[in-house]
């Protein structure tokens, strides 16, 4: 698609006249009506703020004239998995599992193969391949290339540390230690929960990446440990292997 049927499809997904999209942008309905006709495209500046606007990349604006990969992990990128700056705008360059909240998640190459490769293992990809493959294309990108300059000289594995601390005090009966946390996209984590009164409810934002880890338990059987947690709180649940059947042990704000 060109620009001018992405911003026009776009507008209008969202219910907005012309004249209301150029309020919220700051632009005139005649700039807005240029765009559309494919007369001019908007400047960069514009670009980013129509990429809040419709919650997409600048690169889908632009009619996805370049493949993204997250310049952390490798991972092909689509606009629901693009990381976010602290300002909430996206950041083309790196996943949400990566880069979170203007936050590096990953300072160990070896702490983010082990957990890419749990991913990538099939019948027809074995462990050691993908061991092998990851561990010849992450020095090829950007982030571990420019890793001294872009790291945070381990401010946030201190972090961590800290919560992984805090966890293990807690002393949860039939919940093994928890050795690491991995970022977590809370749309694949954000479990319902059943109320005493019958409704169903979820905590966490689906747009938001989380520390978590899943644990089997002490005790054996088919439920696991889910633990998350951020700077606000640490949340512990149990749920069937599969997902089903949540429920919440503990909810404690940090």
């Amino acid at each position: 698609m060109k620009t001018k049927d992405v911003i026009f499809e776009l507008r209008s997904r969202k219910g907005l006249s012309q004249d209301e999209l150029a309020a919220k942008i700051l632009v005139t309905r005649q700039a807005v009506s240029r765009w559309e006709n494919g007369e001019t495209v908007p400047n960069t500046e514009t670009l980013k703020l129509l990429s809040k606007e419709f919650n997409v990349s600048i690169n889908t604006l632009l009619g996805a004239p370049r493949q993204l990969r997250c310049q952390c992990c490798g991972m092909p990128l689509e606009d629901d998995i693009i990381g976010r700056d602290s300002d909430g705008s996206l950041n083309e360059e790196y996943c949400k599992w990566c880069y979170a909240d203007g936050t590096f998640t990953y300072s160990s190459m070896e702490d983010l193969i082990d957990v890419c490769v749990q991913h990538m293992v099939n019948e027809n990809f074995t462990e050691e391949q993908a061991r092998s493959y990851m561990k010849a294309l992450l020095p090829t990108l950007d982030y571990w290339k420019r890793y001294e300059e872009l790291s945070d000289n381990g401010q946030f594995e201190d972090f961590k540390k800290k919560l992984i601390k805090e966890i293990n005090e807690l002393h949860i009966e039939g919940m093994p230690e928890i050795k690491k946390l991995n970022a977590l996209v809370g749309r694949f984590v954000n479990l319902a929960y059943r109320l005493p009164g019958g409704e169903d409810v979820k905590f966490l934002d689906d747009e938001t990446t989380y520390l978590g880890n899943q644990l089997e338990s002490e005790y054996g059987g088919d439920r696991v440990f889910g633990v998350l947690a951020n700077m606000d709180f640490i949340m512990i649940s149990t749920y069937e292997k599969d997902g089903t059947a949540p429920e919440l042990i503990l909810f404690k704000k940090r």
